[in-house]
């Protein structure tokens, strides 16, 4: 029975692992033992972007195989140079159905990921890491925890000026 199982590769080299699983696949005509191969991404928008959107990975340096578990099918995906190994160690363990739907419907756009909850503090100072003022320290002047949006004051030619900010556009 295939089953899908969590492959650490290099980050970065996603695709090109998958795109040579798949012709290595074909080569030894194990076709029936695998199943789909999945670089789970998904199309985030910017902010500021020129282009409005493209697809960023969920999980940078992991991949997806549904496949079965026997030693010929695991000595073929870990044979590659670019892959790490099976989460689980020497004997892989299996994803729940859950946690694959949970997956599928991220990289569908079905499910929106929660953004990482900082208490931001009026009077505490945040650098600047995205958008026109990338690199800028300011303090926070207001925090609206509602729309994820804070006011920061930014001295910029001498005075303070406040600026519209996204939380996920300032580090403490």
């Amino acid at each position: 029975m295939k089953r899908w199982y969590v492959v650490q590769v290099y980050a970065g080299y996603e695709e090109a692992v998958k795109t040579d699983l798949l012709k290595r696949i074909q080569e030894t005509g194990t076709e029936e033992k695998f199943g789909e191969i999945l670089v789970p991404s998904a199309r985030l928008k910017h902010f500021f972007a020129v282009d409005e959107s493209q697809d960023e990975q969920l999980f940078p340096g992991y991949m997806l195989i549904q496949m079965e578990a026997d030693p010929q099918a695991i000595k073929l995906v870990t044979s590659n140079s670019r892959v790490l190994r099976f989460l689980g160690g020497k004997t892989p363990i299996p994803l729940s159905q859950k946690e694959i739907d949970r997956v599928i419907s991220q990289m569908k756009g079905e499910v929106v990921l929660p953004t990482e909850k900082i208490d931001f503090v009026v009077g505490s100072e945040v650098e600047i890491k995205d958008g026109p003022f990338a690199g800028f320290v300011g303090l926070i002047d207001k925090v609206d925890t509602e729309d994820e949006r804070l006011t920061v004051m930014v001295s910029i030619f001498g005075r303070m000026t406040p600026v519209e900010l996204g939380f996920n556009q300032v580090k403490r």
